[in-house]
């Protein structure tokens, strides 16, 4: 319960008005100032006026959804706490809120006892936060001591429920705290005063740890966060970030750990869901697919009684849920790490060869022209899963095919950029508008207009794109024009095959 001398205040937004009332009455009881908000918009103008630690959000509410005002949360200055509430149907999308900054979050309904819970504990890191941040202005000793030092910054990383660990700029763990201890595994009077590799079996992680501690990272917010497996049942993610002198000079490393297994968890059963519910769904449906174009090619127009527009119209449905089925297998797939795993030496220009002249037949039943453009010089080989190169360009380039009019071009055009080669995909077709560019890359979206409501597709094709490159440590670009045509640009790192492990 809140000290009375130390009242926190809450703010609920939510679009019910027994949510807002039931949780405030809970709070209220046990010592929190609850303020409510039944919109978006209101909830941001009370933030204006003064800030509220905590925030209990509606991830579902008209207007302004709460993904939207978890953004506009983000960009205060002062750091707030928001725990994101959520229903049955909304999980992957609170899993999506944690991942952009949201502390916690609890699913409706809820019991008293669960909101009492989740917001005790955002009060008490608040609470904590608050100290260990005075504490650290007030402190004045070295690294070395702090493993012995009996001081009130001591006893808070003691409590933490974070793994906490201090690494000296020669590599030799000067603290840790209960949390790090038990998430490696490790016995709770194990000592600090060994190198970093006694304590984690990691060799990448370590050399990560020795790096930041011995100030190799210029720019602290791109040092990136690292993914730990403990057990089949346990998986951990740690971030370092350098402690700096009163030089400016690199003392060593702190090493955070959190546990992320419950969301490993949940992103694991979301994807074998997607792969049972995909596998009874693909046999029946193929299985009528294959009547219906069984039934089309015998069936005789002048004496059947059936109108073969229906027939395939069915025909045309059944193979675009084929196709979904097929692209949410390849997203959970990607999702799950099991694409992408097989890297070899790719000849990019014979790769592309085979993919336009493949698709030659289609542009030339549209009248279009299809034009591979390769450069004079020699390009070396792009070491990456020749399966998911194939997916990527064959995608982009049938959709430049489908969105491109009668008698169009389309032109493949590849450059070496250094140390990487960039596949431009370039059309004169429909284009697209620029508040559709932000947003193609999404699950499910499709751009409609007069141009394109006649063209089906599943909507995956562009993140499943997405999700390869970014598998493969590239990036894709996109330029368009409404009328005059689009550009994507693929830009894939090369490597030495004798690099990849």
């Amino acid at each position: 319960m809140p000290k009375t001398d130390d009242i926190i205040q809450v703010l609920i937004v939510d679009d019910e008005q027994n949510i807002r009332d039931g949780s405030e009455r809970i709070l209220s009881r046990v010592g929190f100032e609850v303020l409510k908000a039944s919109t978006g918009a209101e909830a941001l103008d009370i933030l204006a006026q003064q800030i509220i630690p905590i925030v209990l959000l509606d991830l579902k509410m008209p207007g302004m959804d709460g993904m939207e005002v978890l953004s506009r949360i983000q960009d205060f200055d002062e750091p707030i706490l928001v725990i994101v509430i959520t229903g049955f149907a909304t999980v992957e999308t609170a899993i999506k809120a944690m991942k952009q900054g949201a502390y916690d979050f609890i699913p409706k309904p809820f019991e008293p006892e669960q909101l009492r819970i989740v917001v005790n504990r955002a009060a008490e890191k608040l609470r904590l936060t608050r100290d260990a941040h005075q504490l650290e202005l007030e402190r004045n000793r070295t690294l070395s001591d702090l493993h012995t030092e009996k001081s009130r910054l001591h006893t808070i990383l003691e409590s933490l429920p974070n793994g906490v660990g201090v690494v000296n700029s020669q590599g030799q763990v000067v603290l840790m705290n209960p949390a790090f201890l038990h998430y490696l595994d490790l016995e709770p009077n194990t000592a600090a005063g060994n190198q970093i590799e006694d304590y984690i079996n990691d060799r990448e992680l370590c050399n990560l740890i020795r790096e930041i501690s011995q100030g190799r990272h210029v720019d602290y917010e791109d040092i990136p966060a690292y993914e730990l497996t403990i057990s089949e049942k346990k998986f951990l993610q740690v971030r370092g970030r350098p402690v700096l002198g009163e030089r400016n000079q690199c003392l060593g490393a702190v090493v955070n750990i959190v546990d992320i297994t419950n969301i490993k968890i949940i992103d694991r059963m979301k994807s074998e869901f997607v792969a049972k519910v995909s596998h009874e769904l693909r046999s029946p449906l193929s299985t009528i697919h294959e009547q219906l174009v069984h039934v089309l090619g015998e069936m005789v127009e002048e004496s059947s009684k059936v109108d073969p527009h229906i027939l395939m119209r069915a025909k045309e449905k059944t193979h675009g849920l084929i196709s979904l089925i097929g692209d949410l297998l390849d997203l959970s797939r990607i999702e799950a790490g099991m694409i992408a795993q097989e890297p070899v030496a790719v000849k990019i220009d014979e790769l592309l060869k085979g993919i336009v002249d493949f698709l030659a037949t289609k542009a030339a039943g549209k009248n279009q022209s299809l034009i591979l453009d390769l450069p004079e010089y020699e390009l070396p080989p792009l070491t990456a899963d020749p399966l998911a190169l194939e997916s990527i360009y064959g995608n982009l380039i049938t959709n430049a095919l489908h969105y491109t009019q009668p008698g169009g071009e389309i032109r493949v055009k590849v450059e070496l950029l250094g140390i990487s080669i960039r596949v431009s995909i370039i059309d004169n077709g429909f284009g697209i508008e620029a508040r559709h560019l932000d947003k193609i890359f999404e699950r499910f979206y499709r751009v409609k207009d007069e141009n394109t409501r006649l063209i089906t597709g599943t909507g995956l094709g562009l993140p499943i794109v997405k999700g390869l490159v970014d598998s493969l440590g590239g990036f894709i670009d996109v330029e368009s024009t409404p009328g005059s045509g689009s550009v994507f640009m693929v830009t894939l790192p090369l490597k030495d095959t004798d690099e990849m492990i």
